[in-house]
């Protein structure tokens, strides 16, 4: 079997923001515009996700996921241009998207997510939910959702007990196969900062530690991230990753993808993973090429 490329970027936060109606700006929004017009719209950048698209593309992968918050303030004006530029990324069949919580800000449009990428959001069962499972080579990506409106200044996730009870029929069904198993959900399983954290990964770590996956993409810290995980068979490498569209800044790191190629072996499965990141004069380049296992 020839090996597998799974691409992975998180984030795109995708800029301009539109100008919004000022009906629009209450509540969170008003809190989000102030800060997009202060700061964010210094560091997340059209010309830097562009560029970091071009390169992942130039790579060939054969598929890409993309871990959430594709919009900012989620205004209705922000999902057309969304979903445009997802569409330039690549067809559904080659790319898998799931909502962040920038893409259910607030409740009057937590829906328009999954109205308006369905396409990229469906499973193989043609059902728009989650938990989603889409088979693509010898990989079974599972998509979760931990996208829920909050109050102003947090960001917290949850996947609440329905679709927990569902993962673990999944994952009890695809550990029959012979398929490599990765889990795609927006928000980290371990935070230390409160107000950003999954509210029940406690849940999530319990199942995954009966039942397993052999990888887990996530995004929404904008950094560089490997953690491990107790599964059945040993440890789960979670790996995050910083901002597409994102400059440098504070202690945050340049936008970067990541490239996984998975293979099996006579000893099991082979990952490795090679980290492309911004650099000088917009030049994206390769900066951490390691094996997980």
């Amino acid at each position: 079997m020839a090996p597998f490329t799974l691409a992975h970027l998180s984030d795109p936060h995708l800029p301009p923001l539109p100008k919004p109606r000022l009906i629009e700006l209450a509540g969170k929004r008003a809190l989000g515009y102030v800060n997009w017009t202060r700061n964010r719209h210094k560091y997340q950048r059209r010309e830097v996700l562009d560029a970091l698209v071009a390169d992942m593309k130039a790579q060939g992968p054969d598929h890409i996921a993309i871990t959430g918050d594709l919009v900012n303030l989620a205004l209705e004006a922000e999902f057309a241009p969304a979903r445009a530029w997802l569409d330039g990324v690549g067809p559904p069949d080659r790319v898998t998207t799931i909502p962040g919580n920038h893409d259910a800000y607030v409740r009057a449009t937590s829906l328009r997510f999954g109205e308006t990428f369905a396409p990229y959001l469906a499973g193989d069962d043609g059902r728009i939910g989650f938990p989603a499972v889409r088979q693509r080579g010898p990989l079974a990506l599972i998509s979760l959702s931990t996208a829920v409106p909050t109050l102003p200044l947090m960001a917290t996730g949850t996947l609440g007990r329905d679709q927990l009870t569902s993962l673990e029929e999944v994952l009890e069904r695809l550990a029959a196969e012979d398929v490599f198993r990765v889990l795609l959900v927006h928000h980290p399983l371990k935070s230390g900062a409160r107000h950003k954290r999954m509210t029940d990964s406690a849940g999530l770590l319990a199942l995954l530690q009966r039942h397993g996956v052999e990888l887990i993409l996530h995004g929404h810290d904008h950094i560089h991230s490997t953690m491990w995980f107790e599964g059945p068979n040993g440890n789960i490498p979670a790996i995050g990753v910083p901002s597409a569209s994102a400059l440098a800044h504070g202690h945050y790191p340049a936008a970067a993808y990541n490239l996984f190629t998975i293979e099996k072996d006579n000893a099991g499965w082979r990952c490795e993973q090679t980290v492309r990141s911004l650099g000088a004069g917009f030049q994206i380049g390769q900066i951490k090429h390691v094996r997980l296992f």
